[in-house]
């Protein structure tokens, strides 16, 4: 399933744990979404952001999960802290395990099975991984359950996700290393593409800003034509290329045997192979 959906009440009262660039991308979906500030509390140890955040957002911020009142019942925790900060933060937040709530994670390389484990096999979990388009609400997100979800918790969950952009949700949490390779760390890959266009526009002569601002636009809109388009990219691409025309040319290059293809499939392909050892 994938689009947008109005915020459910299973979603409130929510616990945010974490408020970085990510953290921050979520609250200010989940606000433009019109989710009562009232019902977030966000746990955010830096002063410096909980108060920029507090501030934004009108959401109550506190620097440790010690400071949530005891009748605190959240029905989502979402952990948005870094990977490396999860044995550190996530043990404390067993208190919350039930029945009525559920944690989301966007934490990437870290599987179900740790949330289990520190939390206790009766955790409803759910694993997301959005992308950095997130911040501007265009995003893509995937999300895997375990079997404590319910039919609420998982709504709420994908409501949540989609106020930063599409989401959809698989089966699988195996795919979730290939996940992080495409969608994950692909805007990366655009963020090069827009830089190596750049730069080859300033060596066949192009002024070096008119050259950026060229490689930016034309990247943009061709990615949000290929997003609203109902064709393939291949005929997109196809679409372009005029028989012995400029763009034949090119292509003729980046189709090569040793081009582009072939080197995003190892790219990839390098990058998954990154993400397993990362989760093992």
């Amino acid at each position: 399933m994938t689009g947008r959906e109005a915020m459910p009440p299973d979603a409130a009262p929510l616990l945010l744990v974490g408020c970085g660039k990510m953290g921050g991308a979520l609250l200010g979906g989940w606000r433009a979404r019109g989710l009562d500030p009232a019902a977030i509390v966000v746990v955010e140890p830096d002063a410096a952001t909980a108060a920029r955040v507090g501030a934004a957002h009108g959401v109550r911020t506190i620097a440790a999960v010690d400071a949530v009142a005891a009748d605190f019942a959240p029905r989502v925790v979402v952990i948005a802290v870094k990977p490396q900060a999860m044995d550190a933060v996530v043990p404390a937040y067993r208190r919350f395990v039930g029945p009525d709530t559920v944690f989301l994670s966007i934490a990437a390389g870290t599987p179900i099975a740790y949330f289990s484990r520190v939390l206790g096999a009766e955790a409803a979990i759910v694993r997301a991984m959005p992308n950095t388009p997130a911040a501007i609400g265009h995003g893509i997100s995937v999300l895997v359950a375990n079997p404590a979800v319910s039919a609420a918790q998982r709504a709420a969950c994908g409501a949540l996700m989609a106020a930063v952009g599409d989401h959809v949700w698989v089966d699988d949490e195996g795919l979730f290393d290939a996940v992080t390779a495409v969608s994950g760390s692909g805007p990366a890959y655009v963020f090069l593409l827009i830089e190596c266009l750049a730069e080859a526009g300033v060596a066949v002569g192009l002024p070096a800003d008119l050259a950026t601002r060229l490689a930016r636009t034309t990247v943009a809109g061709a990615g949000a034509l290929a997003l609203r388009a109902e064709q393939p990219a291949a005929t997109l691409r196809r679409n372009v290329t005029s028989p012995g025309g400029t763009t034949e040319a090119a292509l003729a290059v980046l189709m090569a045997g040793d081009g582009l293809k072939p080197l995003i499939t190892r790219a990839v392909a390098a990058a998954t192979a990154r993400s397993r050892s990362l989760a093992s």
